[in-house]
């Protein structure tokens, strides 16, 4: 029999392999048992490499934007980080990081960890803007973008399962902002 804080723990890492939380949700009802070994080697394996920062290996943020805009319109497939597929939020990441040589989390919620946060306010094109799910009352971050503008309206590119489902470069609304978890800087 699972206990309540290892249920917990277990829906919070399922939630870690998608930028959405429905596959979660339906696979969190399930009866799965791992030893508490299990679940601390998964975390020590999925956490740590990226708990302090990126090595963005000389990149400039400019040259990954352009990059990255040239994505735009790749079709959205959860759990995919192919541009012959489509990519979900954190697939989307990863490709256009990895094109650059740049390792990063697979996982939207892996990035909580990453260090260099800074205040909206300060943030500036090439940072990484992190959200909850489609849930915005569970505070776990569950979608993610790079920004793009930060003159006039603060801009993100994204890999959206919305609307546009495809990725899109979207202003900072209502709907994002209640949405809105942190600002990761990883260009230094």
């Amino acid at each position: 029999m699972i206990n309540k804080i290892t249920f917990q723990y277990i829906s919070f890492t399922l939630l870690i392999f998608s930028c959405t939380n429905q596959k979660a949700e339906q696979l969190k009802n399930e009866d799965i048992k791992f030893s508490s070994t299990e679940i601390s080697q998964k975390q020590n394996k999925t956490l740590l490499p990226f708990k302090d920062s990126i090595d963005t290996k000389n990149t400039h943020p400019e040259k990954l934007l352009e990059f990255a805009k040239t994505l735009i319109g790749i079709p959205y497939k959860y759990g995919s980080i192919s541009i012959n597929e489509g990519f979900d939020c954190s697939g989307f990441i990863t490709y256009v990081f990895n094109h650059f040589n740049i390792a990063v989390p697979r996982s939207s919620v892996d990035f909580t960890y990453v260090s260099n946060e800074v205040k909206l306010s300060n943030s500036k094109p090439g940072d990484l803007i992190l959200f909850t799910g489609t849930d915005s009352t569970k505070r776990i971050v569950g979608h993610m973008g790079i920004i793009t503008q930060t003159v006039d309206t603060i801009k993100f590119i994204h890999s959206t399962s919305g609307k546009a489902y495809s990725v899109t470069e979207t202003p900072l609304n209502k709907y994002y902002q209640g949405r809105f978890v942190k600002i990761i800087r990883i260009f230094k």
